[in-house]
């Protein structure tokens, strides 16, 4: 493949942060390295296909699917060479087996099972994945942590990938947004990615040798138990990496990982290659630049509707401070409610916290932004949510598009600089093949 444009297919496309991220701004593109020849975006709780609407009219409808992934056949979707997608955390559990069917059925609507169905029925399997998922993945569910990311792991390895993932905190490497989701990447056995993950020592992997590592630097963090080794200088001991097997079926995993309730077993990064896992408690390495909250405003273009009335000031700095307070539920049962205040309004001095689905509106919030600048408290504008998620400005602006539906957009979206480092490193280890 070297030289050659990597064809990428999209799923759960939502307004095309992973297209940007690989390809680059649709005004401006970069179809040198990668090209989306399949993309899917649908929304099923809403009847107009607002998400949708924005990746059309940014990149067309050629190769763009606007309907249930389920529905979709997987005749249909191009032959490609590496599949992504930020596929929604939900329960992955095995439901059955079909005695006449290739793979295995997870419960109804369950969208990991959809990747499943697509990697099982390809004639011609991509070489590479990339998915994106919340840092929570790792952990759950509650009564059996790491049983869900053990099932994706196992589903894939039975596939022919070797797997490795990292939680990425965006802010970590200069993003301006602190951002944590765990990015995993999948390359099918036969590739030179492949063989170099079976052959490598896991620890340089995870520290120097991964695509992982190439774009985002980190050390393992040492265990406190050393060796007499350790502790002499000329012979210093790489920290211990945790291993175990998952070698059972996916419906054994799904009903027995982990039953005895104890922690995931799952650190924040690690490998998978033929059953076997390799995991470890990773710790950024990053000197250079940061991009903070201050520099991504418009100061001097937002327009009054932002501004907190004086008159709603106290609401916000309620639901913004602690509380220790008795309520009362609807059955009239009374109990103590405590939370701990946030900083209010915003620090402009860091990246900014987390974009969260909820961030439009005028209503009082907890969890929304608020600035201060010359001309008092605000909200943070569309423009803004998007320059935190590193997308072009009014990338999601359409006629009729409310500054709610775009906010929301953010809240769902990823950060565009993580997929175009993931992307950099990947194009430049498949060139070596």
């Amino acid at each position: 493949m070297s030289d050659k444009v990597v064809r990428v297919a999209e799923l759960f496309a939502g307004v095309g942060g992973f297209r940007l991220g690989l390809e680059g701004s649709p005004e401006s593109p970069d179809n040198t390295k990668y090209k989306v020849v399949f993309s899917n975006q649908w929304e099923p709780s809403t009847k107009a296909q607002h998400a949708s609407q924005v990746y059309e009219a940014r990149w067309g409808s050629e190769g763009h699917t606007n309907m249930d992934i389920a529905e979709v056949p997987t005749a249909a979707i191009p032959d490609h060479d590496l599949l992504v997608g930020g596929f929604p955390c939900q329960d992955y559990s095995v439901a059955t087996t079909l005695k006449n069917s290739k793979g295995l059925i997870g419960k109804k609507g369950v969208l990991w099972w959809q990747i499943h169905r697509i990697l099982t029925e390809k004639e011609v399997k991509p070489d590479f994945l990339l998915f994106e998922n919340v840092d929570r993945l790792l952990n759950s569910p509650a009564k059996q942590r790491g049983r869900d990311f053990a099932l994706i792991l196992k589903s894939l390895n039975d596939l022919g990938y070797a797997v490795e993932w990292r939680i990425l905190n965006a802010a970590d490497y200069g993003m301006p947004q602190r951002r944590r989701r765990v990015f995993f990447m999948g390359y099918r056995q036969g590739t030179q990615l492949y063989e170099a993950l079976q052959q490598c020592d896991k620890s340089d992997w995870l520290e120097e040798q991964g695509v992982l590592a190439t774009a985002f630097p980190c050390r393992i963090k040492s265990t406190s138990a050393t060796s007499w080794k350790a502790s002499l200088s000329l012979f210093p001991e790489k920290p211990a990496l945790k291993s175990f097997s998952i070698a059972e079926d996916l419906v054994t995993i799904s009903e027995t990982f982990n039953t005895g309730g104890g922690a995931t077993p799952f650190e924040n990064a690690g490998v998978m290659v033929e059953g076997e896992v390799y995991t470890a408690k990773t710790q950024p390495l990053y000197d250079g630049p940061a991009v903070l909250l201050r520099d991504v405003l418009q100061n001097g273009e937002v327009t009054e509707e932002y501004f907190i009335p004086e008159e709603d000031l106290g609401k916000w700095e309620y639901l913004k401070g602690g509380k220790n307070e008795v309520r009362k539920s609807k059955e009239g049962f009374e109990y103590r409610y405590s939370e701990g205040g946030m900083v209010f309004p915003d620090n402009l001095e860091a990246p900014s916290r987390t974009i969260i689905t909820g961030e439009g509106g005028k209503a009082p919030s907890r969890f929304k932004h608020v600035v201060r600048t010359d001309r008092g408290l605000r909200r943070l504008t569309p423009v803004e949510l998007e320059r935190l998620n590193m997308f072009p400005d009014n990338h999601t602006h359409l006629e009729g598009m409310s500054d709610v539906r775009r906010a929301f957009f953010m809240g769902n979206a990823l950060v565009v600089g993580v997929v175009e480092r993931l992307g950099a490193a990947l194009y430049e280890r498949i060139n070596q093949q």
